[in-house]
């Protein structure tokens, strides 16, 4: 069978006590232990702010899982998250060679927040450009005189 890489993140209603919580997560990674499909990477990004209300709800509990899985298995994967009712919204993405990579590398620590101090030392550093708002500043900080009033023109009658 083809074994592709995929991201899926689920969003937990938020009403769900500790313990509920987490055996709705155990549920969805016994269906993928159950399949042999092999987690990559999970990880719990706790309770979040909604960007929009999802059935009266502003916020969630986010998991996320990355996992090895036959393009067959999604189909299964994804009627188990309607059928789960602690399930407000869910997204199964499929992951390129690049994402894969970038995954990697984050999770190692070569990128975002947690990336490594040296790797940045080593890099020179440069001048900070002055832009072009930076350099009129100086014109725009000098007082402004008052203008002289407009004096009207006279047309030249022809």
């Amino acid at each position: 069978m083809d074994v592709k890489n995929y991201e899926t993140v689920f969003i937990l209603t938020p009403v769900l006590s500790e313990a509920q919580m987490k055996d709705a997560v155990e549920k969805f990674k016994k269906i993928l232990l159950d399949n042999s499909i092999e987690i990559v990477h999970e990880d719990s990004w706790g309770l979040r702010k909604l960007a929009y209300p999802i059935a009266h709800k502003n916020t969630g509990f986010y998991q996320l899982f990355e996992f090895k899985a036959p393009p067959t298995f999604i189909s299964t994967l994804e009627t188990e998250y309607r059928r789960d009712e602690k399930i407000l919204r869910f997204l199964t993405t499929a992951l390129d060679k690049h994402a894969v990579d970038y995954n990697d590398r984050k999770r190692k620590g070569l990128i975002g927040r947690k990336a490594n101090p040296n790797a940045a030392e080593a890099k020179p550093e440069r001048e900070p450009r002055r832009t072009e708002r930076e350099s009129n500043r100086t014109e725009r900080e000098r007082p402004r005189t008052e203008r002289e009033p407009r004096t009207e023109r006279k047309e030249a009658q022809a």
